[in-house]
């Protein structure tokens, strides 16, 4: 019986309004997990992008893995990849917020810049920035259990939550955190919401700590991400 081929196709949101620069950082960060696997081909796509995800899936086999870069498994993940995939044989995988080895990665990164400022967890606040939606409650939640879980890890710290489009807004959050405190971005791609949104409304807070990339960007996700794909095609 012949081995179907190791293939993947890594999808992310994207920035409607400028569609090619997450495209291409997109790209790179699949070459990166590419290079941890190289008998798989290693393929990307936004949704933003027009055409982009179609033209990306239409050369899979049945069975390869989608992965979403995404943190929530909410309108996108659920209704907008498989429609758009139009009844292909893909496997889709749980989104990045969900992987069990995300918080640790988490913990570990803010660990470092702990070291880094000589800050003691207990006298340090996290901020974690998410989206949230005015429309359905899964983006707020999956904010929500990782910053529970990421407790469990730093327990000294003092983790808030903040979000962009709903209750507890990030500019409340913010607040009165003092100089010892950093502000973790929950978003998997550094779009306008991690390039305006989160800063404009850090600004107005006058939070004075320190500002993280967006968690996806984080060095040791390529590993993250090319391990899941190896686990997810050996149990399948």
């Amino acid at each position: 019986m012949t081995t179907p081929p190791k293939q993947a196709l890594i999808v992310a949101h994207g920035q409607p309004s400028d569609p090619e620069p997450p495209e291409l950082w997109l790209a790179e960060f699949a070459a990166q997990v590419a290079a941890l696997l190289p008998d798989w081909a290693i393929k990307s796509a936004t949704i933003a992008k027009p055409e982009a995800l179609e033209n990306q899936a239409l050369n899979l086999n049945d069975g390869a893995m989608v992965f979403p870069m995404f943190m929530a498994d909410g309108w996108f993940v659920g209704r907008v990849l498989p429609r758009r995939l139009k009844g292909q044989n893909l496997r889709i995988l749980p989104p990045l917020g969900f992987h069990s080895e995300l918080p640790p990665l988490a913990a570990a990164l803010i660990q470092d810049h702990l070291s880094a400022q000589n800050w003691a967890e207990s006298e340090t606040h996290l901020l974690l920035a998410g989206h949230g939606s005015a429309k359905g409650d899964k983006a707020a939640l999956s904010t929500r259990n990782f910053a529970g879980t990421l407790a469990e890890l730093l327990p000294e710290i003092d983790i808030v939550q903040g979000l962009i489009e709903e209750s507890p807004f990030i500019f409340d959050a913010a607040r009165d955190l003092g100089d010892r405190a950093m502000c973790l971005p929950f978003f998997a791609l550094e779009g306008g919401h991690c390039k305006f949104d989160i800063p404009q409304a850090l600004d107005a807070a006058g939070f004075s700590g320190l500002r993280l990339p967006p968690l996806g960007h984080a060095a040791a996700l390529p590993a993250l991400v090319a391990q899941a794909l190896k686990e997810s095609r050996k149990n399948a």
